[in-house]
């Protein structure tokens, strides 16, 4: 296998559009890197581009240090996965796997040895002499993999090859893909606007956004360090929810004014957030995810609680989700599945400030 390493790799077109703006990044030998954010945040063009499908504008690709932006895709060692399968309909499973080893010419028992080995690995054994039209869209996917497989590339690139398949098949696949990796030890980018398939698969995340890299590390530092709102927001499901007010201290006691008549109470600000001192009197954006608030009637916590009006339940069977509003914000918590009041009522929701996330209103940067 191999690294692949980019170095401020830009991608602008010819009408002026930025796709990437300077993307700066290595993916190890053997390291499964996930690349995530919304439709037209540039990861599949950055994806197209280590593949040599997009040209570079500036900026350097290295695949096991060798600089690869002048080489044509076949000559990059590298194998790429679509969403679409792109199988030959008029071919077997078995001529699939082997299309492209036939044409660089290897010999017959060696491709007979791989095709076998890849439909072992991927449980296609039984499907060989199948054409792609009497399989399943997991199967099919399963064939694409393999077709990737045999060719036993330097780095695997995966352009959001689940997302034409139902919620059951991208849950299974994904286990596969992950256990796929850890079997083979191989190098591969993996691109997705799923962030469950980001936060399950990925050992590193790449999270993008117009363009822009806005963080890069491991899924559970993303989701309890976010970089910035972008990050914060984007990560997590139900989202985080966002506070903006005036930070006011009365005598030692903090609050959040959201509004003329809405204040979040934080406690004693100088001994739970002292880096937040220098934010009384401005503006300020807080974040709190929506497991940690609890309703106080059944789990009363150290720190401070506010009353929301219930909205919506949304019961998914081990867990709840009530949407509420507080004051001029709407807000989501998460709670065990339990008897909770009417619509329309009132509820008291506690949380402990150390869970809160602090950013800034202008930047949008953590505190």
């Amino acid at each position: 296998m191999a690294n692949v390493r980019l170095d401020n790799v830009r991608k602008v077109y010819d009408h002026g559009k930025v796709a990437v703006a300077g993307a700066t990044f290595e993916v190890a030998d053997g390291e499964l890197l996930v690349l995530v954010g919304p439709s037209g945040c540039g990861k599949t063009t950055l994806l197209r581009m280590i593949a040599g499908l997009e040209t570079v504008s500036s900026g350097t690709i290295a695949i096991d240090g060798r600089v690869v932006n002048d080489a044509q895709p076949r000559e990059r060692d590298i194998a790429m996965v679509f969403q679409n399968y792109a199988l030959y309909p008029h071919m077997s499973v078995a001529e699939n796997l082997a299309f492209a080893l036939k044409l660089r010419g290897e010999p017959r028992a060696e491709i007979t040895q791989r095709v076998n080995a890849a439909a072992e690995m991927l449980g296609l054994h039984e499907m060989l002499q199948r054409r792609p039209r009497q399989l399943s869209g997991g199967q099919r996917q399963r064939v694409a993999l393999g077709r990737a497989l045999v060719r036993e590339p330097k780095v695997f690139l995966l352009d959001e090859p689940l997302s034409n398949l139902d919620a059951k098949l991208r849950l299974s696949m994904r286990v596969e893909i992950a256990r796929l990796h850890r079997r083979l030890n191989v190098t591969m980018i993996y691109v997705t606007h799923d962030q469950i398939e980001a936060m399950t698969l990925g050992q590193r995340i790449v999270v993008l956004n117009d363009g822009v890299i806005q963080q890069i590390d491991t899924p559970m530092k993303l989701y309890e360090q976010p970089a910035n709102i972008f990050v914060a927001g984007f990560l997590g499901s139900p989202a985080m929810n966002f506070l903006r007010g005036t930070l006011q201290d009365d005598a030692g006691r903090t609050f959040l004014q959201l509004d003329s008549e809405t204040k979040l109470p934080l406690g004693d600000l100088h001994n739970i957030r002292p880096e937040l001192a220098s934010y009384v009197g401005k503006e300020l954006v807080l974040g709190l995810r929506p497991e940690h608030l609890k309703l106080a009637d059944a789990e009363r916590g150290p720190g401070p609680s506010l009353r929301a009006r219930l909205e919506v339940m949304e019961p998914v069977g081990n867990e709840v989700f009530l949407n509420l509003t507080f004051g001029p914000n709407e807000i989501v918590a998460r709670v065990p599945p339990q008897t909770l009041p009417a619509h329309g009522e009132e509820l008291t929701l506690a949380f402990d400030p150390q869970q809160l996330h602090a950013f800034d209103p202008q930047s949008g940067l953590r505190i």
